[in-house]
C-alpha cells in the first residue's frame, strides 16, 4: 500500500537512498497510519460499548495509541529529513530511531494498561453481548491491519527503516490480538462462559511483547551496531574492483541515521607506486563510495612492499605461525621498518574474532615468541583488531 502510494506522491520514488525519498515514505506511512487507526478506534470503541467487552474496548484504545504512534513516526521522519546545522553537524537522521523508540514505549504502556484493566474484569466480570455488527467490525479491523502490516514491512525493507519495521510489527501484533478478541467473544457467545478478562490479559501480553521487540530494533542502532555482512562485502567489492588496491581492512561505519553514513577504511597499495597516482585513485574511490552509498568516505592508505624479498619471505612465515594459532585469524598491513642503527621493526595488524579462545595479550605473546625466534632482537609492533568472524 505505502509503496503503491509512493508511485503517485514521491518524485524519484525508486531512489530510496535519497533522504528526501526516504522521508516521503515515512510521511505516507504516518498519514495513512493516523487515518486508519482513528477509523479503527472509533469503530472498535462503538463495538466495545454495545457489547460491553473490555477486550474489545482495550483493543480500541490500542488503536488510539497506534494513531499517536503514527503521529510520532510522521514527526520523526519530518525532522530526520532536516539538513545539518551548527548544533547538529551530522544531520538529524537519528530522530527516526528515537521516534521508533517512542512508538515502542507507547505499545508497552498500552499493553500494561490493558492487562491491568483485564485483571479487574476477571475479578468482577461483566456480561458481554456479542452480535453480527461487532463481528463484522472486528473482521474489517483484522483485514485493515494486515494491509498496514504488509505495507509498512515492504516499505521498511525498501528504505531500511527501523521505525517502519516497528510500525509493521505493531500492526501484525494487532492482527493477533484482535483475532484473539474475536475468538474469545465467539467462544463466550456459544458456551456462555465469560472469558473476556482472561483474553484481555492475553492480548495485553502480546502487545507488551511486541513493544519490547520493537524497542530492541531501535535501541540497537542508537547504541551503535556493526554494519551488515552484505554491506561490508559490497563496499570491499567496490574498492577492490580497482586493480591498484591490494586489500581492504579496518572498515568502520558510523550511522547518524539511515542514509546518513560516515565510513572510514584502510586500503593496502603497492609501496612502489607513485604516491600522487595512488592519491588520485583513492580520491576516485571515495567519490565512488559517496555516490553509491550517499555517505562521507575517508580512506587511509597503507603502503605494502610487493617486491622486497625479505618482506615477502617473512610475511609468509608469519602467516604460517598465525595459521597454527588459529585458522580463523588473519593479518594485514605487514611492514618491516629498518632503523638507522641497523635494528628493524616488524609491524602488522591481526584480525581476531570476538569469541576467539585466547585474549589479546596471549595472542601477542604467542606471536612475539615465535617471530623473535626468526628475527632475534627485532622490535615488534602487533595490533589486535576485533572482528565478527
Amino acid at each position: 500500500m505505502i509503496c503503491l502510494l509512493a508511485r503517485f506522491f514521491i518524485k524519484d520514488y525508486k531512489s530510496v537512498k535519497l533522504p528526501k525519498v526516504r522521508q516521503g515514505y515515512g510521511i505516507i506511512s504516518g498519514l495513512s497510519g493516523i487515518a486508519f487507526n482513528i477509523f479503527l478506534f472509533i469503530s472498535k470503541f462503538f463495538a466495545g460499548i454495545i457489547s460491553g467487552s473490555i477486550s474489545i474496548t482495550g483493543d480500541a484504545f490500542n488503536n488510539l495509541s497506534d494513531a499517536a504512534s503514527s503521529i510520532v513516526t510522521l514527526v520523526g521522519f519530518k525532522l530526520s529529513g532536516e539538513e545539518a546545522d551548527a548544533q547538529h553537524p551530522f544531520g538529524h537522521g537519528r530522530v527516526e530511531y528515537i521516534s521508533g523508540l517512542i512508538v515502542s514505549l507507547f505499545i508497552i504502556i498500552m499493553g500494561f494498561e490493558l492487562g491491568q484493566t483485564s485483571i479487574k474484569k476477571i475479578i468482577t466480570p461483566v456480561k458481554v453481548e456479542f452480535n453480527a455488527v461487532v463481528a463484522v467490525i472486528l473482521i474489517i479491523s483484522i483485514v485493515i491491519k494486515l494491509i498496514m502490516f504488509q505495507g509498512n514491512l515492504q516499505a521498511s525493507k525498501l528504505i531500511e527503516s527501523a521505525a517502519l519495521r516497528s510500525t509493521a510489527l505493531d500492526s501484525i501484533s494487532d492482527v493477533f490480538t484482535t483475532s484473539i478478541v474475536l475468538l474469545s467473544n465467539v467462544f463466550a457467545y456459544y458456551t456462555g462462559i465469560n472469558v473476556d478478562g482472561y483474553f484481555g490479559v492475553l492480548v495485553g501480553f502480546f502487545i507488551i511483547k511486541t513493544g519490547f521487540g520493537a524497542a530492541k530494533d531501535t535501541i540497537s542502532p542508537l547504541l551503535g551496531e556493526p554494519p551488515s555482512r552484505e554491506f561490508v562485502d559490497d563496499v570491499k567489492r567496490t574498492v577492490l574492483s580497482h586493480k591498484e588496491i591490494l586489500g581492504v581492512h579496518d572498515l568502520m561505519v558510523h550511522n547518524y541515521g539511515p542514509s546518513r553514513i560516515i565510513m572510514s577504511l584502510h586500503v593496502e597499495v603497492p609501496a612502489e607506486e607513485d604516491i600522487i597516482t595512488i592519491h588520485d585513485i583513492i580520491d576516485d574511490i571515495e567519490n565512488e563510495l559517496r555516490q553509491e552509498y550517499h555517505c562521507t568516505a575517508v580512506i587511509h592508505m597503507d603502503p605494502v612492499a610487493t617486491a622486497d624479498e625479505e618482506t615477502l619471505e617473512l610475511r609468509g612465515k608469519v602467516g604460517d605461525i598465525l595459521s597454527e594459532l588459529g585458522k580463523e585469524l588473519s593479518f594485514h598491513d605487514f611492514r618491516i621498518i629498518h632503523h638507522g642503527d641497523g635494528n628493524k621493526r616488524i609491524s602488522f595488524d591481526v584480525s581476531v574474532p570476538y569469541k576467539f579462545e585466547k585474549n589479546d595479550d596471549e595472542i601477542r605473546e604467542y606471536l612475539e615468541n615465535h617471530i623473535l625466534e626468526l628475527q632475534p632482537g627485532a622490535d615488534l609492533d602487533i595490533t589486535v583488531d576485533k572482528t565478527e568472524d
